[in-house]
C-alpha cells in the first residue's frame, strides 16, 4: 500500500499531509495528531485502517512538515485552518481521529463545520478536564520558551518523550527532534501551549461548549488506563456526559496507546466507523458543569 505526500496553500499557510488507502465507498478518515507532534505518529495505525478507506494525515500548522507562520496559534485557529483544509481537499464528510493536543482540534471542529464529521474518535485527547503532565505547564511560563527556546527544542523534544519513550520509538523521536529544530518552532509551540495550558493546568474546556454543537455525531472515546500525560478519568467524564458516546480503556497502555497497541487501537477504531446501527451522542444528565467545576478557565 503506498502513501503519497501532498501539499497545498490554506490562508497563505502551507499544510502538508499525507494519504494512504484506496478511493471506496467507505467514509475518509482524517487524523489529528498532538502536540509538538507530526503526521508520522499515525504510521503504525494508518495502513491498518486504511485497507478499504482513503485515510489522510494532517501536520497541523506549526508542525511537522507544515508551515510556522507568525500568528496567534489559538485552539479555535486551528479549527478554521483544518476546516478550510477539508474543504480543499473536497472531504464533505469524513471521519475524524484525534490524539491528545489533535483531540481538542477535533472537538472544535464540532463548533467550525459539525456537516463535515460523520463520526469522531477522540483519543487520550485534551480539553476535558483540568490535569495534565507538569512539563506542559512548565511550557506555559509566558516567553521563556517563545524566546529562548528555539536552540533547544530539537533536545527539549527528546527530554518531553523520555516519560513515555515506552510508546513512541526512538527513531520517531529522533525525526521529531528535527521537525522541532525549524525555525518558528519554539514560536508555535509555545503560543499553542499558553492558549490551553497554564500553571495549574489545562484552560480550555470543551464541556462549557459542547452544548453549542448544532449536530453531536456519534463518539467513541479511547484511554490508555496508564496516561501520565492526561488521566483516562476525564475521558471516562466526558462519555457519561455524552449519552449514547462509546468509551474504551485499554488496560497497561500510555498516552500513545496507538503506537503501543496498533492492531488492538485499529481494530476498536474500525468496528466503530463500519458499526451501520451507531447512532449519534447527545447530550445528557449529568450536567457539563458537574464535570467542570474544578477547570480553570482563567
Amino acid at each position: 500500500m503506498q502513501l503519497t505526500e501532498h501539499a497545498v496553500q490554506v490562508e497563505g499557510i502551507r499544510l502538508h499531509w499525507s494519504e494512504i488507502g484506496p478511493e471506496s465507498e467507505a467514509t475518509p478518515v482524517v487524523l489529528l495528531h498532538g502536540l509538538n507532534n507530526s503526521s508520522r505518529s499515525w504510521s503504525y495505525v494508518a495502513p491498518l485502517l486504511a485497507k478499504d478507506r482513503r485515510v489522510l494525515m494532517l501536520d497541523l500548522p506549526g508542525h511537522g512538515e507544515s508551515a510556522r507562520p507568525n500568528v496567534g496559534y489559538a485552539l479555535d485557529w486551528y479549527a478554521h485552518i483544518v476546516a478550510l483544509w477539508l474543504q480543499s481537499v473536497g472531504l464533505e464528510r469524513c471521519d475524524v481521529i484525534g490524539h491528545s493536543f489533535g483531540g481538542g482540534v477535533a472537538q472544535m471542529l464540532l463548533l467550525e463545520c459539525p456537516e463535515r464529521i460523520r463520526r469522531l474518535v477522540l483519543v487520550a485527547a485534551g480539553g476535558l478536564g483540568k490535569e495534565v503532565g507538569f512539563w506542559l505547564r512548565l511550557a506555559s511560563l509566558p516567553l521563556v520558551v517563545e524566546h529562548f527556546g528555539q536552540p533547544f527544542m530539537a533536545l527539549g523534544t527528546q527530554l518531553a518523550f523520555l516519560s513515555i519513550r515506552h510508546s513512541v520509538p526512538r527513531a520517531d523521536i529522533a525525526q521529531l527532534g528535527k521537525f522541532n529544530a525549524q525555525s518558528g518552532s519554539a514560536r508555535a509551540f509555545a503560543r499553542t501551549v499558553r492558549d490551553v495550558v497554564n500553571l495549574r493546568g489545562q484552560r480550555r474546556n470543551f464541556f462549557k461548549r459542547v452544548s453549542e454543537v448544532k449536530q453531536l455525531p456519534a463518539v467513541l472515546v479511547v484511554w490508555g488506563d496508564r496516561d501520565k500525560l492526561i488521566p483516562i478519568e476525564q475521558g471516562r467524564a466526558f462519555s457519561t456526559m455524552l449519552q449514547g458516546s462509546v468509551f474504551k480503556a485499554f488496560e497497561g497502555a500510555g498516552h500513545y496507546l496507538h503506537n503501543e497497541r496498533p492492531e488492538a487501537f485499529a481494530r476498536v477504531v474500525r468496528a466503530f466507523l463500519d458499526e451501520p446501527t451507531v447512532r449519534a451522542a447527545h447530550i445528557g444528565a449529568p450536567s457539563p458543569r458537574d464535570f467542570s467545576a474544578d477547570i480553570d478557565t482563567q
